[in-house]
Order: C-alpha cells, then structure tokens, then sequence
C-alpha cells in the first residue's frame, strides 16, 4: 500500500485527487494539507511515501518546500502537481530534489501511474512534458529569461507577479525588506522589465502564474 499526502490549497481540487486516489486499491491517502506551512507540520506526525505537491501554494510555495521535505529524517518521496505545463518549472522542481512532475490537465489514470511510480522509488516527468524538456532545458538559446534566475529571485518573482508587495515577500521569506528590494531590482533586470505590471505580463505570457 503506497501511504500518500495530498497538498493543495483549492479544495475541489483537493478533494477530487482524494477520490481518485480511493478508487485505486494500492493507495491510500493518509493526510492532507492546504498550505506549506501546514503541509510541512502533518508530516512531523503523519508517515507517508509520497507527497503530492502542488508547486503554487500560499506561504511556503512547492519549490521551496521540496528541499525542508527531504531535510526530514525519512523523507518521503515527492511528486509534483503543477498548472504549469512549463518544462523551467518542471527542471526547477527536478532539480530541487522532487522525484515526479505531473499537471492538473494530464490524464487521471497517469497520475495514479504516476504516484505509483514515485511510490516505489522511480522518477515520473508528464509525458508531453519529457520532450520539450530536452530541448527548451538543454539548449541555451531558447532558454526563455527566467531560467537565468536564482531559486531566491525566482521565489521573489513569482510573489511579485501574484500581486505582493516587498514588506509582505520579507515577512513570507523571513528576509528584510532591503534584501528582497535588491532581489527585486536584480530579476527585474534579469527579466528585461522595467515595471512591475511588465513583470505580470511577462509570468502570464509563459504560464508561471
């Protein structure tokens, strides 16, 4: 039996996964979070093997919360839930230490497939996903401009296009707000944009919010 933790902080959907999840005898969901400070709590009490991540939660976003979940003494394995059908994101998540990516839109039956796979030790990447990985990833000249951004500036970023301020960023990330300015300043130039609804145009133009 595959023990797995549902994190997602839309209800409906949260909801729907647990059903899914039910109707496959070799799975079982032992928990739930909405959030990543919650999600990081249960799993101090609630042992599982797999943690379904959505990558965009409120607080501690998915990307950040990857690498506290494999700080814990018998991490479980960490699959991805993500919108974003976006092979950065995607490296991003990979790359931070999670074993799958799926998104919201794939087929139901693969994202059994796909918690099986993680459960058991394996890797999953959405198969339409795995192509554009190779080569959007791989080849630097198609590399869109947030690639060239740090974890830090990327966490920035994506609060900054959902519509938070500086002060509200430095509270989530416990950093000043000094610190999160220079970030700040540094992605914006990295992005090539000179105003913050640049910025939101330039997250909704490829998918990131």
């Amino acid at each position: 039996m595959i023990r797995v933790l549902v994190a997602e902080d839309h209800t409906i959907v949260r909801e729907g996964i647990k059903q899914l999840i039910g109707l496959a005898k070799d799975l079982l969901v032992v928990g739930e979070a909405c959030n990543g400070e919650q999600l990081l709590e249960t799993l101090r009490h609630v042992e599982c093997d797999v943690v379904l991540l959505d990558i965009s939660m409120p607080g501690v976003s998915g990307l950040e919360a990857i690498p506290r979940i494999l700080a814990l003494s018998r991490p479980p394995a960490i699959l991805v839930l993500s919108m974003h059908d976006e092979a950065q994101m995607a490296a991003r998540a990979l790359k931070a230490g999670a074993a799958g990516y799926a998104t919201k839109d794939s087929d139901p039956a693969l994202l059994l497939t796909a918690i099986r796979r993680v459960g058991s030790g394996g890797r999953y990447i959405d198969p339409q996903l795995a192509d554009r990985m190779v080569f959007e990833v791989g080849l630097t000249d198609s590399r869109p401009l947030h690639a060239a951004l740090s974890e830090r500036e990327f966490s920035v970023f994506e609060r900054l296009a959902r519509g938070a301020n500086v002060n509200d960023i430095a509270v989530q990330l416990a950093l000043s707000s000094k610190t999160i300015s220079t970030h700040k300043a540094r992605l914006m130039q990295k992005l090539n944009v000179s105003s913050l609804a640049e910025l939101v145009k330039y997250a909704m133009a490829h998918k990131l919010i």
